[in-house]
């Protein structure tokens, strides 16, 4: 299985909605709670450009948002 991060805020509801489809699927992942961790978010903000979450890095690709299409294709689910 593949490295799994998700940098999120505890409001965010596209956040909530990718953490339970990473439970339902049995997804391991590390989470990063960018509204109080500010090293973690100048980190996110490096790698993707922006400031929008959730920002998904699974393996070395990295998804803006919830795209539940695309992150199923990377991790190999339905």
């Amino acid at each position: 299985m593949q490295n799994v991060t998700i940098y999120s805020t505890p409001t965010c509801h596209f956040c909530q909605m990718a953490k339970e489809f990473f439970k339902a699927n049995n997804v391991a992942y590390t989470e990063y709670n960018v509204a109080s961790d500010l090293e973690k978010r100048k980190e996110m903000i490096e790698k993707s450009q922006q400031m929008g979450v959730p920002v998904i890095i699974i393996g070395n690709d990295l998804t803006v948002g919830f795209d539940k299409p695309r992150i199923s294709k990377l991790l190999g689910v339905a």
